[in-house]
């Protein structure tokens, strides 16, 4: 079965980053968007293959780490924790260290605004990102924190935040992806943002399931001019028996078989606009 990431050790929102299935079609519905949480892959890859390709760090592309006083609802601070979380595992592949501290920083206080900012041990972190010498125990404890936070949201019967905070990862890893390949033309940045198709998917129907939620409709509205767009993404399958299909709402490749996507340059283009669209009203 093939997977739109293989799961890897990261930092930021690694939590994502499980192999889970979305589980049997008969699943509770509150099971079933938790499983759809857990199902959607880590924002680190996207860090990785960036710095792959030779672009250079660009902090400007990040969120500020000073505007989190801007934050004040439950909304906008569980979106920008899931960014700024983005931005932490993207300065940390870097190796950028004072701007590790800084988003540790930002996301302990936002993690404090929605009062779980006792599952991030940001003291730990900060002494490990200021040594400079273990980057992978820095992504361990990091996803552990995060992980943590996650759980407890759902723990507390505030998914609805979980959920956001998912969300507001996933589009700060989609617009660093969507501004780079801009500027770069970097094909496998082009195929990782056509590869976000699956991932809209998934998001929109944890999404719907809280549409009640305040400001809800206004940003699966917005995702879903997005998801228009990733409508003629090509999905294709090689190998194997040649045959992909949805199960429990995961595309997979039978019989061994690599599902690949592609997507032409005017959705590409397109699709930039719309995250960029859609990031700006989250970020301040």
């Amino acid at each position: 079965m093939t997977r739109v990431y293989s799961a890897i050790m990261a930092t930021a929102i690694l939590f994502m980053g499980l192999s889970a299935s979305l589980g049997p079609k008969n699943i509770k519905g509150d099971d079933l968007v938790s499983m759809i949480i857990k199902s959607i892959p880590s924002s680190i890859e996207i860090s990785s293959l960036i710095k792959e390709t030779g672009a250079g760090y660009n902090k400007s592309d990040l969120n500020d780490p000073a505007a989190v006083e801007k934050y004040a609802t439950s909304y906008d601070r569980a979106l920008n924790l899931g960014v700024y979380g983005t931005d932490l595992g993207y300065a940390s592949i870097y190796n950028k260290n004072q701007d590790v501290l800084d988003y540790l920083t930002a996301v302990k206080k936002m993690a404090d605004g929605l009062s779980i900012g006792q599952f991030f041990d940001a003291a730990t972190l900060k002494d490990l990102a200021s040594k400079s010498g273990d980057l992978e125990e820095l992504i361990n404890t990091s996803t552990k924190n995060l992980e943590d936070i996650n759980n407890q949201l759902q723990t507390e019967n505030r998914e609805h935040l979980s959920v956001l905070f998912v969300t507001g990862g996933w589009i700060e890893s989609a617009y660093l992806t969507s501004q780079i390949y801009n500027s770069t033309n970097n094909p496998k940045l082009k195929e990782r943002l056509a590869e976000q198709k699956v991932i809209l998917d998934q998001l929109l129907i944890a999404l719907n399931a809280h549409k009640m939620q305040p400001k809800f409709s206004d940003l699966i509205a917005d995702l879903k001019e997005l998801e228009k767009v990733y409508r003629g993404v090509k999905v294709s399958t090689v190998g194997g028996n040649g045959k992909s299909e949805v199960v429990n709402g995961e595309l997979t490749a039978s019989g061994g078989g690599t599902t690949t996507y592609e997507m032409s340059d005017a959705d590409a283009k397109m699709a930039t606009a719309l995250i960029k669209n859609i990031r700006n009203k989250i970020v301040k």
